[in-house]
């Protein structure tokens, strides 16, 4: 039996839900004074410890330097489940429809939606980073005798201090991602199953 394009593109729809149950992000601070890393798991619905204490003990190192709390919570938080949900809807509804160029104009508008969403978590980093209260108790400063900014990376490593900050995607991304790789794989399939009718 041929596989259809209708169901991996089903699949497809599905598997985003996932980050209603799936962490999406992870930033995690090493440093040579915690034995423990510190860090933080970014839900698209909140910000949480990755073990516990984490995020007091973030915020508590932060505010040292000026920096701001982590949030509990943000715009985004009601507004990111919206759009997983409504984006899976659509998707069931393309499946059923089953027109195989609505499949690939599902992953393009996931795509969009994605990278909007990766550069708001930019601009979160960068004014987490580089909004930094002038009263702070320690100040670093640069060769050139400005403040040093804390911007964690938006993905991979980077030092900061004596920190080594972490930031990579965990378990409901990459099912994300894979769900999104399946509308594809269901715009080839269809091709294909159209070829040979």
């Amino acid at each position: 039996m041929k596989i259809k394009a209708k169901f991996i593109m089903i699949l497809a729809a599905l598997l985003p839900l996932s980050l209603f149950f799936l962490p999406l992000w992870n930033i995690t601070l090493e440093a040579p004074q915690y034995p423990d890393d510190l860090g933080m798991d970014i839900w698209i619905n909140k910000i949480a410890d990755h073990e516990p204490n984490d995020i007091q003990n973030i915020n508590l190192m932060n505010h040292y330097v000026g920096m701001k709390n982590i949030p509990e919570h943000m715009a985004e938080f009601d507004i990111f489940p919206i759009v997983v949900g409504a984006m899976s809807v659509l998707g069931l509804v393309i499946a059923f429809l089953n027109k195989r160029k609505l499949y690939l104009a599902w992953f393009i508008l996931f795509a969009i939606l994605g990278a909007i969403g990766m550069y708001d978590f930019y601009l979160w980093e960068y004014d987490y980073g580089h909004d930094l209260n002038e009263h702070a108790a320690i100040k670093f400063l640069d060769a050139e005798g400005n403040p040093l900014d804390y911007q964690p990376p938006l993905i991979g490593n980077a030092t900061i201090l004596n920190f080594v900050a972490k930031s990579w995607p965990m378990s409901g991304a990459y099912l994300l991602f894979t769900g999104m790789f399946f509308s594809v794989v269901a715009f080839v399939v269809g091709k294909k199953e159209e070829t040979s009718t």
